[in-house]
């Protein structure tokens, strides 16, 4: 179906009303598989567009539609699969685990690293905070644990607090945008159980001192958790590609757990994200196990119950059909790209960067040129480019993925930002228009102690790679 010539201006929540039809009711009669694919092939057509353009900063990290393919043809194998069911569904064990175990391995992981598969970036961070909490007062003894986290540390944390009544405190970040370290050791208590730093962070993609956050959390016997949603699938290949940067992984002493998301520079389905343990006795901290349901006993690995296999089997598709050397290649291009538009940026006077991230460049307008950040992001915006927001302080920042990558993108926007510039030298008006804005089978019972260490045996078991074959 095509837009009439004189379509009404449509609202750009609900840009197709009027186009295709409303269902506000479930229709009494069912709808043809070829009209409902032809709609989702036109919406999904028209809206990759701009994305597939490179024009866009982060959102969409792959942009290669053979590699959605062939993960979509993955996915149809176990789409429709349960895993809870292990034992309908024992692949589900062995692909689990193998993408826990390659995280680790380029997070530099040992033998005492354990994981878990998430369906996201927050429920990564929700579950490694309620661990800190539970193994606070399991193991420590605070009724009130608390938690503490820079300002620049992602949303997702917060969540954590709100949902399960977390203590935190909020750390201040230098002029560098990282977490003043000398704050946080002045704020040590006897009820904090464990710090939070990022690599690299979502507004400045800068990586906190992971190291002195390390040693602070050897001194005082507490967690430090690394939020790597966001970086650490690009980062785990830098010094490879000749950048060097802050150690951040599993490798820095202190680190206890570390959270990547294998649906961004993972290049997964959406949907998919790696929680780490070390060690890997702290997983155990957020398992929920219940003895005595009339049901039979209930042993729950993390947040989700029902989950489908085939976000497993798409994201273990698609981090094989890399290997090491892949992800080192596109990451090599994303580098590249990140240092075309660092310079582009720098080629202003009146412009200056944000912290000093390799791939994630975030930058503002100087205090003398009297101009505003986001009058520079509509003159790119009406120029087709789609930058994100900043607050704290204003700014903007280009996420760079693999679709910036492509011939002539780095060169266009240095162009584009050039008129951008002169554009907020002279802006029609004196508001921007933009601004910062950013979701077993059965068996015989043992006793009740037996069952609740066998559940947990067997919960470890099935997120571990099996013997070698």
């Amino acid at each position: 179906m095509t837009e009439p010539a004189t379509a009404p201006k449509r609202s750009p929540l609900h840009p197709y009303a009027g186009r295709f039809e409303v269902h506000a009711t479930m229709p009494e009669q069912p709808v043809s598989r070829e009209q409902i694919l032809d709609e989702l092939r036109q919406m999904s057509t028209e809206e990759d567009r701009k994305g597939d353009t490179g024009r866009v900063s982060g959102s969409i990290y792959s942009g290669d539609h053979d590699h959605y393919h062939f993960q979509v043809e993955a996915f149809g194998y176990f789409g429709h699969a349960n895993v809870l069911q292990r034992d309908m569904y024992p692949s589900a064990t062995k692909m689990e685990a193998e993408i826990i175990a390659m995280t680790a391995d380029i997070l530099h992981g040992d033998e005492n690293t354990g994981g878990l598969v998430t369906s996201g970036g927050t429920e990564s961070l929700v579950t490694a905070m309620l661990a800190y909490r539970e193994w606070g007062r399991n193991t420590l003894g605070i009724p009130n644990p608390q938690i503490i986290m820079p300002i620049t540390a992602h949303p997702g944390h917060s969540k954590a607090f709100h949902w399960f009544d977390i203590d935190v405190l909020i750390a201040p970040v230098d002029e560098h945008q990282k977490v003043d370290v000398g704050w946080v050791r002045d704020h040590i208590g006897p009820n904090t159980v464990a710090l939070v730093g990022t690599a690299g962070t979502y507004p400045h993609g800068v990586i906190d001192p992971i190291p002195e956050l390390g040693q602070l959390a050897l001194e005082h016997g507490i967690g430090l958790h690394v939020d790597g949603c966001l970086g650490g699938f690009i980062l785990a290949w830098a010094k490879d590609c000749g950048y060097d940067h802050t150690p951040f992984d599993l490798s820095v002493p202190g680190v206890t757990s570390m959270s990547a998301d294998t649906h961004k520079y993972g290049y997964a389905l959406k949907g998919s994200s790696v929680l780490l343990f070390r060690p890997k006795s702290l997983r155990r901290e957020q398992y929920l196990l219940i003895d005595d349901w009339p049901g039979g006993a209930y042993a729950s690995p993390g947040m989700g119950g029902s989950r489908s296999g085939g976000l497993i089997s798409a994201t273990w598709a698609s981090m094989l059909s890399f290997g090491k050397a892949g992800y080192r290649a596109i990451a090599q291009d994303i580098f590249r790209t990140a240092d075309e538009v660092r310079e582009a940026v720098l080629s202003h006077p009146e412009l200056e960067l944000v912290g000093d991230s390799l791939w994630n460049i975030a930058f503002t307008t100087t205090a003398e040129s009297g101009m505003d950040i986001f009058h520079v992001n509509d003159g790119l915006g009406d120029l087709g480019w789609r930058m994100n927001g900043l607050q704290f302080p204003p700014a903007l920042h280009f996420c760079i993925t693999r679709p910036n990558t492509q011939p002539g993108v780095s060169e266009q926007f240095a162009i584009d930002l050039a008129k951008a510039v002169s554009y907020a030298q002279n802006p029609p008006n004196p508001m921007p228009r933009s601004g910062a804005m950013y979701g077993a089978g059965g068996a015989e019972r043992p006793p009740k102690d037996k069952m609740r260490e066998s559940s947990a045996n067997r919960l470890d078991a099935i997120h571990e790679v099996g013997p070698l074959s």
